[in-house]
Order: structure tokens, then sequence, then C-alpha cells
């Protein structure tokens, strides 16, 4: 009779256990930029594809708002060993962005994680997974941390996990050094490649946007845009007035 451990448990260097450390981020004059704009314009201007799941929101002040480049975690439902690492890779003004792969069986980080990042001075976490702590998290005041909820339970601390590779967090491909921009109203990435063009059209925009507020807000606007597109599909509108 065999006494010995199953050798398909062990763990093994390579893809699923590496770390990395260098990483290109988005420059930081292109992440201040983004301060000016809150999700929705973000999201527009990248065809409504880039933004992650609204299960994964904004579980501390409302008024906290997530901004800078993705510090990118790879975690083992239930384990948190790489989330403790990644402080000490992640540089300040990133944002640690955790795939736990959507789990609901443990806590992926809590209130002494949060308080070493905000040392560390990272910006915030973004959880594909649950935290704890939460009352002590909110007493922190500042640190913003986005995640699908919240649990007593805490987690393993064995591995397996990555730091720095490409992950998949609330149903986004998120690499390494993207920009990570979050809000009351959800969390978008923007791919470090085009994070500088993206800046220039969403100021570009803002101008033009602003005068159709003004505008809305003292009731000067038309829905005839609307039924335009009715009529070319056929929609028969006769007795009904264009809001005009």
């Amino acid at each position: 009779m065999t006494t010995q451990k199953p050798r398909t448990s062990e763990m093994h260097p390579g893809p699923g256990f590496r770390v990395r450390a260098d990483v290109t981020r988005v420059a930081p004059e292109v992440v201040e930029g983004f301060r000016e704009f809150e999700t929705p314009d973000v999201s527009d201007l990248m065809n409504r594809l880039y933004t992650m799941t609204s299960a994964v929101s904004n579980m501390t002040d409302p008024a906290l708002r997530i901004l800078g480049p993705a510090c990118t975690v790879k975690v083992f439902p239930g384990d948190n060993l790489m989330v403790h690492k990644s402080l000490d890779v992640a540089r300040p003004g990133d944002v640690v962005v955790v795939d736990a792969a959507g789990s609901h069986n443990t806590a992926v980080l809590g209130d002494l994680v949060s308080m070493k990042a905000r040392h560390r001075g990272i910006s915030g976490f973004v959880v594909d997974g649950l935290v704890r702590d939460l009352p002590a998290i909110l007493r922190l005041g500042d640190f913003p941390v986005f995640a699908r909820g919240v649990t007593p339970i805490g987690p393993l601390h064995r591995g397996p996990g990555e730091i720095n590779y490409p992950v998949s967090v609330g149903g986004v491909v998120v690499n390494p050094g993207d920009l990570v921009v979050g809000d009351l109203n959800g969390v978008v990435v923007v791919p470090r490649e085009n994070a500088p063009e993206l800046l220039e059209r969403l100021r570009a925009r803002a101008a033009a946007e602003a005068e159709y507020i003004a505008a809305v807000a003292r009731g000067e606007f038309s829905n005839a845009w609307v039924d335009g597109i009715l009529t070319a599909a056929g929609v028969p509108l006769d007795g009904v007035d264009a809001d005009d």
C-alpha cells in the first residue's frame, strides 16, 4: 500500500506560479489626464467593450474613484499568497487587479492587506472575487476597493498564482500596465497602447458634450433623430409629434 502524496498535487515553476517585476505602464501624465473624465465617457469611446461586469463594484465610499496602471495578480481561488507579494511588486500609483475567478468561497484580501497597500502608495484594489473586514477598510476613509462582495471567510497563503501576466477580471482581459478607471458607475480598462490617443479624443469631445448638456438642461432639445431611425425602420408615426 502506497503512502505517498499524489504527484498530481505538486506545484511547479513556470506558468501558473511566476512573478514579473518590470512592466511598461501608462505614462503618469496620461494617467492624470484621465482624472478629468468619468467611466461612462471612457466606456463610450471604447465602444462599450472594455467595461467590467457590474458585479465588480465599489465596496467603499461612493465618492472614491480608482485610477492607475494595472499590477495584475492571478490567484488560485481561496488563496492570496500572490496578493501579498504584489505589495512588493506594485509601484506607487498602481491599481492591483486581482483575478480570483469570481470565487465566492473566501475573501482575497481584508483590512491588513489594504492598510499595507495604502502605506506603499498603491491606488486601490479591483478584485474579481470577495473581500473581508469591510468595516475596517471603510474606516481607512480614502482607500478604494472594488470587488464582487464581502465574506468573513479568510484565504489561504500557499499559491499558486501569478503577478504581472494577463488576467481576466469582470469579463475583461487586463494586461499589466493597462489603465484602470473606476468610479460609482463601474470599472473600465484602457489598453496601455491606446490610452494617449483616447485621452486626446476625450478632450476633443468634451467641449461639444458640455454644450449639448447645457442645452438639455435649458430644455432645448429635439428627438427628431429618434423619428428618423423609426421611420427608416418602417415604424408608422402618423399622429405622433416629434419631441421638439
